[in-house]
């Protein structure tokens, strides 16, 4: 199983996820090799503090502020954490994601809700027109 599957299944909780389009990756391609090739960029799976400062380096942004910012707006991101859906794209709009950043939260019944399911990916994601956006679900659920 790789990193991104067990993050995927709620396995990783104390890692983040990042998808990066090659626009955002560094010139040497040293983030690159942290992580996954996937189709318009890469997806890191790494521990929490070194997600986030990767993320920061990457984006210009910090991840936890960036996070803060997309909670007010839904989105669907794709369940491979690689790209989602923006919410102010018109219908035939090609709106694609500049980058992604995801954590998973472990199941907590006392919460209720989809935390009493399972445990929970949070992502955000970054549009190229600048709309920030999230989305959550239950690990494994889709």
């Amino acid at each position: 199983m790789s990193k991104l599957e067990a993050f995927l299944a709620g396995d990783r909780p104390d890692d983040v996820a990042l998808f990066l389009t090659h626009d955002y990756l560094d010139e040497q391609g040293k983030i690159a090799n942290y992580g996954e090739d996937v189709p318009g960029g890469v997806v890191l799976v790494v521990p929490g503090d070194e997600g986030r400062r990767m993320f920061a380096a990457g984006t210009g942004t910090d991840a936890m502020r960036f996070a803060g910012g997309a909670m007010g707006t839904e989105g669907e991101i794709d369940p491979d954490l690689d790209g989602g859906a923006c919410p102010d794209a018109e219908p035939g709009e090609d709106h694609s994601a500049r980058f992604v950043f995801a954590f998973a939260e472990e199941r907590n019944e006392e919460v209720g809700g989809i935390y009493a399911e399972g445990d929970v990916i949070h992502a955000y994601a970054q549009c190229e027109c600048g709309v920030a956006y999230s989305d959550r679900w239950v690990a494994g659920a889709r």
